[in-house]
């Protein structure tokens, strides 16, 4: 087994579908040592032309994404002549849509980028989010898809970040013993409500961590392991008296988390009958 490998990227637009498939494809292999190389944005043969000396310096396995007829058959003459393996890697799912679809791919590239409606509603979704972080902006949480709730620390505000950029309008709210949340969270009709909780001893340690990055090195109620079962059970409690669904986030990725609440949306728009087709576009 060789000690590394090279990985070239090769894009027509921004990259992102390649790199998250690259990075998914490697995440099945243990200590795999890769030297990425990533070129973005690459849509001309003269542009390419640029790139080949490192694709020769740096011989490894390639993988792209062009549409750009004269580009990609440069690149695949240039790895053809230095015995390097290039893999496009929509083919086949392009060609399977061709065939169910009736009709050609127009080979665009970037369309997945375009700033149609779809994407100025992400964008609302995200100055959203951020505007309803940390229970602020409580007399707007109607006009949410999805309210968070959770105690503090148990990752409420980077799973509603990850959820605007899939489109979804997000509030969030930390639950206090001390402190009520407003009247209206059991009033609320539109948003879905969905309550974060995790193991406490893992809280504790996160809880920790963060301390340690303020600087803070005193022993407080925060961290005390007692006061946060009793927190944990007291939010436990508010969901189960309300009837809000839950998810253990002590073993899920914020990737895993806003997944199954996606699921979870998508059951309840289901039930209500509405037009909803999947995980919102992006």
């Amino acid at each position: 087994m060789p000690d590394r490998i090279h990985l070239h990227l090769l894009s027509d637009s921004t990259g992102e579908t390649l790199e998250m498939l690259a990075k998914a494809a490697l995440a099945q292999f243990d200590d795999a040592h890769v030297v990425r190389h990533f070129w973005p944005m690459v849509r001309s043969k003269q542009h390419l032309d640029r790139i080949v000396p490192e694709l020769k310096a740096n011989p490894g396995l390639v993988l792209f994404t062009l549409v750009n007829a004269e580009a990609r058959a440069r690149l695949e003459e240039v790895c053809a002549q230095n015995g390097l393996p290039a893999v496009p890697i929509l083919d086949r799912v392009t060609e399977a849509l061709e065939k169910a679809l009736g009709q050609e791919a127009h080979g665009r590239p970037g369309r997945q980028h375009q700033m149609d409606k779809a994407y100025f509603e992400r964008v609302e979704a995200i100055q959203f989010t951020i505007a309803h972080d940390d229970g602020i902006g409580w007399e707007n949480w109607e006009e949410a898809d999805i309210l968070l709730a959770g105690v503090s620390r148990s990752s409420k505000t980077p799973t509603s970040i990850y959820l605007a950029n899939r489109g979804y309008k997000v509030a969030n709210i930390p639950l206090v013993v001390e402190s009520p949340p407003p009247p209206n969270l059991y009033q609320l009709r539109n948003p879905m409500v969905v309550g974060l909780t995790t193991a406490p001893e893992r809280l504790v340690q996160i809880r920790r961590n963060r301390l340690l990055t303020l600087n803070e090195k005193a022993q407080t109620a925060y961290v005390d392991n007692e006061r946060v079962k009793s927190e944990v059970a007291f939010a436990r409690r508010m969901f189960a008296d309300n009837g809000w669904p839950v998810i253990d986030v002590t073993r899920r990725s914020i990737e895993e988390t806003a997944a199954a609440i996606i699921r979870l949306y998508q059951e309840r728009q289901s039930k209500e009958g509405g037009d909803f087709e999947g995980v919102k576009a992006i």
